[in-house]
């Protein structure tokens, strides 16, 4: 029988880039997977940090190319979606180069106060402030333009959200505003119409009736995402006409509006069948966008992005342990881990949502069939479908065995809660940070060890 490299090679094409097997043992670029694993131990969440720059150097590259490509006369800002990793590693990376930020709740706002302070960022740095706020958010966004930081976007998601700033913003020069359009939702969807933004035949008359004569203020941006994320569909392609025609009658109105925000959605390696043309796709935007304007006369606008997925996914991933094998029936094997699902990798188990995922050593051994099972009481626990295939097959062995999932890094460190009170009690994994040394050794750093039953009692509010 086949060992499990052939099965996976033949399968699927294997070793693909990022991924190397050294002495029937995973390297992720370049990294020792099972050196790591008798450092530091499992589980282990990893974020290899040097992902996050190639990304978006990647993105900006391609995105100059199109612009350069279609004679476009807008330029471009990648900004951050911070929502997707808030983690100072992560943030302080990504703003190594060049890039802007994309904001989504209060406390965003101190987060980059603190990072101005210590010197990351300056105070020119352009926040797009996107969501629905609350009071504490538009206050923190009207104090910080108080204190120098001009080029803060309010993105208004809604008509009654102008009046704060209306009272309480008073600035040497006028204060530069965002509109969402409230965009239409998948056909698939429950819902018609995103519950975010301003529905778009209501987007030019609050203009003129509330903000055009006000002289404190000018919409320099028109904001809009759409659900799909960036897709070679019908959908995305008739949603995107819709809304730079849009843009394009309301520059006729307005000729402060010059920039045009196309939200996030960028999609990142899932699986090992992923298959997305990345330059394609950024080019067919710019190109489409510039052809619209062509029919309206209108200059084409300067391009922001809103990457928070594409960005981060890739840098990291989770370790793990198979504590047991269990065969339930003739035709269910489990092999139970010393994590879980739902409080490791919540979306797993919210939107069945697939990884990456390979077994770090016993290569040569022959596979099977299995389900993967977490440590926590709950029937959800569980992860038995790649999305290559319809099953989970790992290396069939009695040895021990340990395996990983990556491209983990969007949302699950946050969504897990770090350091708080995780499902039955299970305590967050250990988080190992690694960068790329000048001489191209790496330098780990813990940046939070695993939680003990001292921080959980206290959270519990048992100890003091």
């Amino acid at each position: 029988m086949q060992s499990y490299q052939e099965f996976l090679d033949l399968s699927v094409g294997f070793p693909q880039e990022g991924f190397e097997i050294i002495d029937d043992e995973l390297y992720f670029n370049d990294l020792n997977l099972m050196e790591m694993i008798e450092t530091y131990g499992t589980p282990l969440r990893f974020t290899y940090l040097p992902i996050v720059s190639k990304k978006i150097q990647q993105a900006k590259l391609m995105f100059q190319q199109a612009i350069i490509k279609n004679n476009y006369r807008g330029g471009y800002k990648y900004c951050y979606c911070t929502k997707s990793s808030h983690f100072k590693h992560i943030v302080e990376e990504a703003l190594k180069n060049d890039i802007h930020l994309e904001t989504s709740s209060a406390f965003d706002m101190p987060m980059i106060d603190a990072l101005e302070k210590k010197g990351v960022v300056k105070k020119d740095i352009t926040v797009i402030c996107n969501g629905f706020k609350t009071y504490q958010y538009k206050q923190y966004i009207v104090d910080m333009l108080h204190d120098g930081f001009n080029n803060i976007i309010p993105v208004l998601d809604n008509k009654e959200e102008f009046n704060i700033y209306d009272d309480e913003i008073e600035m040497d020069t006028p204060c530069n505003l965002g509109i969402r359009i409230a965009s239409e939702e998948q056909p698939d969807s429950q819902f018609y119409t995103s519950r975010l933004g301003i529905r778009q035949e209501d987007v030019i008359d609050f203009y003129t009736s509330k903000i055009e004569k006000n002289p404190n203020f000018r919409v320099k941006l028109l904001h809009f995402f759409i659900n799909s994320g960036i897709s070679d569909t019908p959908y995305y392609w008739n949603e995107l006409e819709k809304y730079v025609t849009l843009y394009c009658k309301f520059k006729k109105i307005n000729p402060e509006l010059d920039t045009l925000d196309i939200g996030g959605g960028m999609p990142f390696k899932d699986s090992l069948v992923f298959d997305f043309d990345y330059e394609y796709m950024i080019n067919e935007i710019v190109s489409r966008i510039k052809e619209i304007c062509a029919e309206h006369d209108v200059l084409e606008p300067d391009i922001i992005t809103e990457f928070g997925k594409y960005t981060v996914a890739e840098a990291s991933g989770i370790l793990y342990k198979v504590l047991g094998r269990k065969q339930q029936n003739d035709r269910e094997k489990w092999l139970m881990l010393d994590g879980s699902f739902i409080t490791n990798l919540p979306d797993v188990w919210a939107l069945n949502q697939k990884y990456i995922l390979l077994p770090v050593n016993n290569w040569d051994a022959e596979y099977e069939r299995v389900n993967l099972g977490g440590i926590t009481c709950d029937g959800q626990d569980y992860y038995n479908q790649e999305a290559h295939m319809n099953s989970v097959y790992m290396p069939k062995t009695r040895k021990v065995q340990y395996l990983g999932f990556f491209n983990t890094g969007a949302y699950q460190e946050v969504l897990s809660g770090y350091g708080g009170i995780h499902h039955c009690l299970l305590p967050s994994p250990k988080h190992v940070l690694i960068r790329r040394n000048r001489d191209e050794t790496f330098n780990f750093e813990v940046f939070g060890e695993e939680q003990n039953s001292k921080q959980v009692l206290k959270i519990l509010g048992y100890t003091a």
